[in-house]
């Protein structure tokens, strides 16, 4: 690897979440365009290195412990497919406007990058926000009393419109 024209998408991906590791900030939005997009499908889309560079400080800010590992990744000449998980306890600023619950998160994902000219162009992240907002205390636990009212509820409503279209 000597310049980043000549980066794969393996060494661009395994690059991405070194820096992510290291909590590098800047490395990471050193990786993009003006063009890049990272497709959050859990929370949006954020576009270009400013604003990348802004949702991992903000992360870093709000999980002040938050560590990422890329435990698998595989590409080939166009992309990068990285299984990955994070932990970090949500205890310091507020995020997605959020506010700190001090709760532990742990979470698995998949990033879908797409590379182009040792840059990422486009990178999709999937992840499980229900697991992320039942972690953080912003939705029930899974299977409690409240999760089974809200079900409840739910299905209480969803039975109603279906009557009231007929």
């Amino acid at each position: 690897m000597t310049t980043a024209q000549t980066r794969t998408p393996a060494e661009v991906a395994r690059a991405a979440f070194d820096a992510v590791a290291k909590r590098d900030a800047d490395a990471v939005a050193a990786l993009t365009t003006e063009t890049t997009v990272d497709d959050f499908v859990a929370i949006g889309e954020v576009r270009g290195p400013d604003a990348i560079r802004k949702f991992f400080l903000d992360t870093f800010a709000a999980f002040p412990d938050f560590s990422m590992t890329a435990d698998r990744i595989v590409a080939d000449e166009e992309a990068a497919v990285v299984q990955w998980h994070a932990t970090g306890t949500f205890s310091g600023a507020p995020f997605q406007g959020i506010e700190p619950t001090g709760k532990h998160v742990e979470l698995r994902g998949v990033d879908v990058m797409e590379v182009a000219d040792g840059h990422v162009r486009r990178n999709t992240i999937y992840y499980d926000g229900a697991s992320f907002a039942r972690q953080i205390g912003m939705l029930p636990q899974q299977g409690s009393g409240a999760d089974r009212a809200i079900m409840t509820g739910f299905n209480a409503v969803t039975k109603l419109r279906k009557q009231v279209a007929r």
